[in-house]
């Protein structure tokens, strides 16, 4: 069985262990480590089939999970991209997310941030997704393309209407940008994912065998990512809005104007810290889900009551 895959199904982990769990997984030194050494450490987990996190008078094996799980994909064994596994994701998209709800007084300034968080999105969503399906490459490059063509249009749309009707209430100034921010980023899930419920995600038993695939795992498996990343975005954009909301009535803010955007930023990045492994916590990497909620061809290649099916990033 994958290590990885063995790893989510065995650690049942409470939501508090998760988050404790993602926040050493997040580590930037993951970003960096070598092949040779993440290597070396999924020939240690392979060769010890019985290692568990548990095991902490053994340095090399925790080590060797960190790397495994924070840099190889579950479904194929294959090394994630530096700049798509899960530790780049607060580095990449934070600037992004602070740009996107700045306001803006014409087109040129808003289209480049958009653009940059979408696309990043996109393929970020795409690359961690579940692989366990059929696809082509090409499929992927339409798909993502089209996701990102559309979501940066819907994101650009509530700035448009803003510069063309010269908006400036605080509702369409501050608080439908982030509204539409959160809500595109759950939609940008399902769009990038959409080919899992349609064709079907592995589902799998507690020994790692594939039972068969599923479509209705697929959906559930798309939709609490989504979920996932709404609240991720939504509130690293919202908590912000709220804090220079009461910033600019402050003396501090009378006297020194210019820092609100620097306090925003940083506002912005320590809030995405927070919630960057608290999203990741909210459903386990490995969901389960019960064989009668499956599809009838599923349900009668096997007698157990509970399968298992990896929801992805």
């Amino acid at each position: 069985m994958e290590p990885n895959v063995r790893f989510w199904i065995t650690e049942r982990q409470s939501f508090i262990q998760r988050v404790l769990l993602w926040t050493e997984l997040l580590d930037p030194t993951n970003l960096v480590v070598s092949i040779e050494k993440i290597e070396k450490s999924r020939q240690l987990l392979l060769t010890n089939e019985d290692a568990s996190r548990g095991d902490l008078e053994d340095k090399r094996i925790q080590e060797a999970w960190k790397r495994s799980l924070s840099t190889v994909h579950p479904d194929n064994s294959k090394l994630i991209p530096g700049p798509f596994r899960p530790a780049a994701l607060l580095p990449f998209t934070a600037p992004m997310v602070f740009l996107s709800v700045l306001p803006v007084k014409n087109l040129k300034s808003m289209i480049l941030p958009q653009v940059s968080f979408y696309t990043y999105s996109t393929v970020f969503s795409i690359v961690n997704g579940n692989a366990s399906y059929n696809r082509r490459p090409y499929e992927s490059i339409l798909l993502g393309a089209g996701v990102i063509t559309s979501s940066t249009f819907f994101g650009l749309l509530p700035r448009l209407l803003q510069v063309k009707f010269s908006l400036s209430s605080i509702l369409s100034r501050n608080v439908f940008p982030v509204v539409m921010l959160a809500q595109l980023s759950g939609m940008n899930v399902i769009a990038s994912r959409s080919l899992e419920p349609m064709r079907g995600i592995e589902v799998m038993d507690k020994e790692g065998n594939v039972i068969g695939y599923s479509r209705k795992a697929g959906t559930k498996a798309v939709k609490d990512t989504a979920t996932s990343r709404v609240v991720l975005f939504g509130t690293s954009a919202f908590i912000p809005e709220i804090f220079s909301y009461f910033f600019k009535r402050s003396q501090f803010f009378l006297r020194y104007p210019w820092s609100l955007w620097s306090l925003k930023f940083s506002c912005t990045v320590l809030v995405m810290g927070l919630m960057v492994p608290v999203s990741f916590s909210i459903f386990p990497q490995i969901g389960r889900i019960q064989c009668s909620e499956l599809e009838k061809e599923i349900q009668s290649a096997t007698e157990e009551t509970e399968l298992f099916y990896n929801r992805g990033v």
